[in-house]
């Protein structure tokens, strides 16, 4: 029957995850979603037997995941869509049992919790701050309980606060290796990093007319000082003599207050970056 083929179809596809190209698990995927059509449950109906909107549910978190580890955030955001219904006719901790799935995500909700939270943290890599307060307002009305509190949601919803709060070097302890809560959420580092730089960058524009070379190394968190003369060249600063000079511009009362915050924020972050090299 259908839907012992597409369980079993799925159970190689949680099993496989990482381990297969995104062509064959997406050929794995085009299979499942033609079962799905035999089962009337491609599309989610208020009739659909339950165990067939779980076994639905299940093939669209392992497409958004798939898509996720091949950074194809377009094909990331059309399962995300896709799973919504599902996740209004299926309640959370309801509905998948019949499916006979414990997955990783949280055994009868799926792996609803893991596709928000890479979804949050997606939205900040975008810079779509407000398209993420409205994800969090609609979880908070679903019912998702302490968001924070869990390991998938928690992650997103603090890095974002920190972010606002101009906490870079919790935002860059929470993004190493180690730290992550799982493999898909690391794919989204890189990105992190290289706003986090720009925002950097522009906090010590604002805070100071120049800095050594080697503290905007380790401000910056590049490797070595040729990436940062690099990185310096890209932003228009000039390099001379060992020190990095930013571009200087004449200061309101409201600009000072700003220069004086941003310091704040930069002395935190380097010493921070200092505190790492030591260990280092």
């Amino acid at each position: 029957m259908a839907d012992r083929e597409l369980t079993a179809l799925l159970a190689h596809l949680k099993s496989s995850a990482g381990r297969l190209s995104y062509s064959e698990t997406n050929a794995l995927l085009s299979r499942a979603k033609l079962l799905l059509l035999q089962l009337n449950a491609l599309t989610p109906a208020p009739g659909t037997p339950a165990a067939h909107l779980a076994l639905a549910r299940d093939t669209f978190e392992q497409g958004a995941l798939a898509s996720i580890r091949a950074r194809n955030p377009d094909a990331f955001t059309r399962y995300v869509a896709q799973l919504r219904p599902f996740y209004e006719l299926l309640p959370r901790g309801g509905g998948a049992a019949a499916a006979g799935e414990e997955g990783e995500g949280g055994g009868q909700q799926g792996e609803r919790n893991k596709v928000t939270g890479l979804y949050l943290l997606l939205l900040l890599t975008q810079g779509l701050y407000g398209e993420f307060h409205s994800e969090l307002e609609a979880l908070a009305a679903a019912g998702g309980g302490d968001a924070e509190a869990d390991r998938y949601l928690g992650y997103p919803i603090r890095l974002e606060r920190w972010l606002m709060e101009g906490s870079y070097d919790r935002v860059w302890k929470a993004m190493k290796k180690g730290e992550v809560p799982c493999e898909e959420f690391g794919v989204f580092s890189e990105i992190l990093t290289s706003q986090i730089r720009s925002e950097i960058a522009s906090s010590s524009e604002r805070a100071y007319p120049s800095l050594p070379l080697s503290s905007t190394k380790s401000l910056l968190f590049l490797e070595s000082e040729g990436a940062v003369v690099e990185f310096a060249r890209s932003r228009g600063w000039t390099v001379r003599d060992g020190q990095i000079y930013f571009p200087s511009a004449q200061e309101t009362g409201e600009e000072e207050q700003e220069k004086e915050m941003s310091q704040m924020i930069m002395e935190n972050t380097l010493g921070y970056a200092r505190q790492l090299e030591t260990i280092v």
